[in-house]
């Protein structure tokens, strides 16, 4: 099992779920979150003053899928977030050493 974890931008989130109900992805987690990559982040202008915003609003969408499926859960996620311009975000992909449905109590593939 593994865990795919994509850090995007948030109004790229109906893509990114759209591409993965497509594949057959049911279930996701979505987290707001702030952060900057190479971009360092930017500055703005607010009533005449100029500002720099350090942390840039992101999502952090996180799919649990069975070992086979993780390459392809990549590409949809990486195929719909993608806008070609700095900041679309990153894809980290982890093992899941064991999972465990709470109401059924079904465990590892069975849980996702």
């Amino acid at each position: 099992m593994k865990i795919v974890m994509a850090i995007i931008k948030p109004f790229k989130l109906e893509e990114v779920r759209d591409a993965l109900t497509g594949i057959g992805v049911h279930g996701l987690t979505v987290t707001e979150v702030k952060g900057y990559g190479r971009q360092k982040g930017h500055t703005e202008i607010y009533r005449g003053a100029e500002y720099a915003v350090s942390f840039l609003p992101k999502l952090k969408i996180e799919v649990a899928v069975p070992a086979s499926e993780a390459d392809k859960v990549v590409a949809a996620i990486a195929g719909a977030a993608k806008t070609g311009q700095i900041g679309d975000g990153k894809i980290f992909v982890t093992s899941i050493e064991h999972a465990v449905r709470i109401r059924t109590g079904e465990t590892d593939i069975d849980a996702l």
